[in-house]
């Protein structure tokens, strides 16, 4: 028999699930086989989730591929070389896409200054129409400005 297919974590992780395709193809056992074998050495692997991970070129969670390992057929040292593999391309890739910056929030002094400031602001842009409307006249009151002589 041939020996299994060994992981390259190096390639990536298409090219560690492209090995595990070949591995299911070198066990020689449908998805319920696997299942079966699974259970039969106490782990957990439903036929419908050993089809998804294989569908798939993202990598599986530790706990399925050691399930799926086991129910392939490989001992306990094939399987340390896959976890490994496995373990190896998460931790070369960043768990997380580098957040958007959000715009500041302001809280407590810096949202009472604002209403502060916006505060003083309407009273002197009132003060100032104030202060113009109370230095014009009327009509009436130039017209007996003019005629007088006084105001």
């Amino acid at each position: 028999m041939t020996p299994p297919p060994v992981p390259a974590p190096t390639a990536g992780e298409a090219a560690f699930m492209a090995e595990l395709r070949r591995l299911k193809a070198w066990s020689g056992l449908s998805y319920r086989e696997l299942e079966r074998a699974a259970h039969a050495a106490g782990e957990v692997l439903p036929y419908s989730t050993a089809a998804t991970m294989l569908r798939r070129d993202r990598l599986p969670r530790e706990a399925v591929l050691v399930a799926f390992l086991i129910a392939c057929g490989l001992g306990a040292e094939d399987t340390r070389q896959w976890v490994a593999a496995r373990r190896e391309l998460t931790m070369g890739a960043p768990p997380f896409p580098a957040p958007a910056p959000q715009p500041p929030v302001l809280r407590g002094r810096p949202r009472r200054l604002l209403a502060v400031v916006g505060a003083a602001t309407a009273v002197a842009f009132l003060a100032g129409v104030s202060a113009t409307a109370i230095g014009t006249l009327t009509v009436q009151e130039e017209q007996t400005v003019e005629y007088t002589g006084q105001p």
